[in-house]
């Protein structure tokens, strides 16, 4: 596994090469990619005003979603990876920014884990509280399964999700259109890159054990961001032949109530604040 470390990078570029089997440019690159989500302020700051820019809402700090990738039936623990819809898949969590640049990416659970348990697992989830708790109001866009009334992602202060039933006209359906189009930016993210890379495709499966298929769609997620950084992306490619086999699915999630309240509270505000600087 490569490390960023200063000794790696005083090494001459002959023996670097030797070592890492890339020149150091491009190890630059990679890292660059498949570092830390959110590393630092000034990276926030970037992907809160281009959020903003394109579709209105302060404060994103990136949209929230989970897809199937799926791979052969594994020979141990089978259970973890068998889905509802009966064949064996990866849950992979990816977080996006605007311009479908994968910030983090998690495909470390089977498809029979739920998002809800993915993204309470995963150390995102206490570094966003951490942020709003210091003071900094930031949060991620994430969708809200409420047949038979379950739940993808629980509404909090670091997760804002849309208001279902919402009176037509109302600041709460203003609100939730701006929400589900700025969140499509996760499904659009997916898209490209499944279908730039299709083994990831739903009709495809990775004949690979399970851990070398994480590593695989790890990679994949890699070289999509290398991509949009050098040649952006095709739209027609985000829609030639992808569909979320998520669409539709029903998490369970076990929530709060303090935590819920403040955050249909904090939900409240915003919807009152895109409503009164609606254009």
């Amino acid at each position: 596994m490569m490390r960023y470390t200063d000794k790696a990078f005083s090494m001459p570029e002959n023996e670097f090469k030797a070592n890492y089997r890339v020149s150091k440019d491009l190890y630059e690159e990679i890292y660059q990619n498949i570092k830390a989500f959110i590393p630092t302020p000034k990276r926030r700051s970037d992907i809160q005003p281009k959020f903003y820019e394109i579709y209105h809402i302060p404060s994103v700090l990136g949209c929230i979603d989970g897809t199937h990738v799926a791979i052969i039936r594994p020979t141990e623990n089978e259970e973890r990876y068998f889905n509802r819809k009966h064949f064996h898949s990866r849950n992979v969590m990816i977080i996006c920014d605007a311009d479908l640049k994968i910030l983090s990416v998690d495909a470390s659970f089977g498809r029979a884990s739920h998002d809800s348990f993915v993204w309470n697992q995963h150390p995102i989830k206490q570094h966003l509280i951490n942020l709003n708790n210091n003071g900094e109001n930031v949060y991620l866009l994430g969708k809200y399964y409420y047949e038979n009334c379950d739940f993808g992602y629980a509404q909090r202060g670091y997760m804002m999700t849309p208001i279902v039933d919402a009176p037509v006209g109302s600041p709460e359906e203003y609100y939730t259109k701006l929400h589900c189009s700025a969140r499509n930016t996760v499904e659009r993210t997916i898209g490209v890159l499944k279908n730039r890379w299709r083994c990831l495709l739903g009709h495809r499966v990775l004949h690979y054990h399970p851990d070398v298929s994480a590593k695989i769609i790890n990679a994949c997620c890699v070289l999509h961001n290398m991509c949009i950084n050098r040649i952006g992306f095709d739209e027609n490619i985000a829609n030639d032949g992808y569909e979320n086999p998520d669409a539709n699915s029903q998490e369970v999630n076990s929530t709060s109530a303090a935590e819920l309240r403040q955050g249909i509270a904090k939900r409240a505000v915003l919807v009152q604040q895109l409503w009164a600087s609606r254009r």
